[in-house]
């Protein structure tokens, strides 16, 4: 593996952690009726590489399953970074050779 490689996979690996803990994070504290993670706030992680991470975390702690919204975009951000990975890797061999 090459050295962007493995740096790319981490950084996508951190974010995927980061959404599946923001999501964990806004559930519990909107159970308590404290302040909530802002929604641009859970986009944004999703769609700078934490769609996966999101989507589990949407799915395991049923947060934001109701909003259409999440229900297409962070679908759409995990689809979108698989994409981009598999185009690298046929295109210029980046990640996992």
């Amino acid at each position: 593996m090459t050295y962007f490689g493995k740096c790319l996979l981490t950084y996508i690996g951190i974010m995927c952690l980061t959404g599946l803990l923001l999501c964990g994070i806004d559930k519990g504290r909107a159970k308590l009726r404290l302040w909530r993670v802002p929604e641009r706030t859970l986009f944004l992680v999703s769609f700078l590489g934490g769609g996966a991470g999101m989507y589990l975390g949407m799915q395991l702690f049923r947060h934001k399953t109701r909003h259409l919204s999440f229900r297409v975009l962070v679908p759409l951000s995990a689809v979108l970074w698989a994409a981009a990975l598999i185009f690298l890797q046929l295109k210029w061999s980046l990640i996992w050779i």
